[in-house]
């Protein structure tokens, strides 16, 4: 299958373009600037370059995977910020399908990235793919993002919502924001540590983007969660042991809200319980299922 991937410079797209090569699989990396191709595929610069050059490596994409979108933690969340966060994703969906239409593409799967930030701020209830949209800005821009995810169909594409967790990973995301501190013994739970962390692995990421790829009848919106989250206070703990390091030093809530404002509140002090329960049904075999074991592969250890 010849699979399109925006964002394939970032932290999954980089991975997953060796593990659609690893499966056999074409990929066409959909790339913002001219430069090489990473992982060998094929280039397409998008959507900058003259309309030939990325039209024609869209023509023949059988399927795509969109994960482009501006980072949702990069700092605090002006109005400028918030636009920005909700024109890459909404209007980048929205040119993305527009350019394959322009193609006289006909994809067979449209996967899009989401987020469990879908859900809103959950407490301590388990969330799934059933449960209802948060009100809050994350939750709006989910909701819109997904919607424009729809316009796929009309080109004949099943449509995937790859609802995203926190990703683990040394090397990007939050994990390795965090490993400077908690490696020197200053890491600790945020705020009152009883939030919820609906993480996942990036192998298991990449494992479960190309599983939806391949399963004919995947649509609809999907977590991307472990199946065992934890509180912000045992990743914390768990982080800790895998260092062999102290982490007891908290994060006060009112020094995020400082630092961070909205986004601190919304990224940082609240979470989702989020579960993978059409990828459990459907019988999805997650590699790390627990924080322990997970963070040990991570970190080779």
């Amino acid at each position: 299958m010849r699979v399109a991937v925006s964002g394939a410079s970032g932290l999954i797209g980089r991975r997953l373009l060796l593990e659609l090569r690893a499966g056999g699989h074409q990929a066409i990396a959909l790339l913002r600037r001219p430069g090489p191709a990473p992982d060998g595929a094929v280039k397409a610069v998008w959507p900058q370059a003259a309309p030939g050059d990325w039209q024609d490596a869209l023509r023949e994409a059988e399927a795509v995977v969109h994960l482009a979108g501006s980072p949702i933690a990069a700092g605090r969340w002006t109005a400028s910020r918030k636009r920005e966060i909700v024109a890459s994703r909404v209007q980048g969906t929205e040119r993305l399908i527009d350019g394959l239409r322009a193609a006289g593409a006909r994809p067979r799967a449209f996967l899009c990235a989401s987020a469990v930030g879908y859900y809103g701020p959950c407490g301590d209830g388990p969330v799934d793919e059933g449960s209802p949209a948060g009100a809050d800005f994350l939750g709006r821009v989910c909701v819109a993002w997904e919607g424009a995810a729809q316009g796929a169909q009309e080109l004949g594409a099943r449509v995937v919502s790859l609802r995203t967790g926190v990703v683990l990973a040394p090397d990007g995301g939050m994990l390795a924001r965090l490993l400077p501190f908690f490696r020197l013994g200053m890491g600790g739970p945020v705020g009152s540590g009883r939030q919820w962390i609906p993480w996942i692995s990036l192998d298991d990421e990449v494992a479960a983007i190309r599983w939806l790829l391949e399963q004919e009848d995947a649509k609809g919106p999907h977590n991307l969660t472990a199946p065992e989250p934890v509180t912000s206070r045992e990743f914390a703990g768990a982080l800790g042991r895998a260092l062999h390091r102290p982490a007891a030093l908290p994060l006060p809530a009112a020094l995020v809200r400082l630092l961070f404002g909205e986004m601190g509140d919304a990224v940082l002090l609240s979470g989702q319980r989020a579960l993978p329960g059409r990828l459990a049904a459907a019988g999805f075999e997650f590699r790390h299922r627990e924080i322990d074991a997970a963070l040990a592969a991570c970190l080779g250890r």
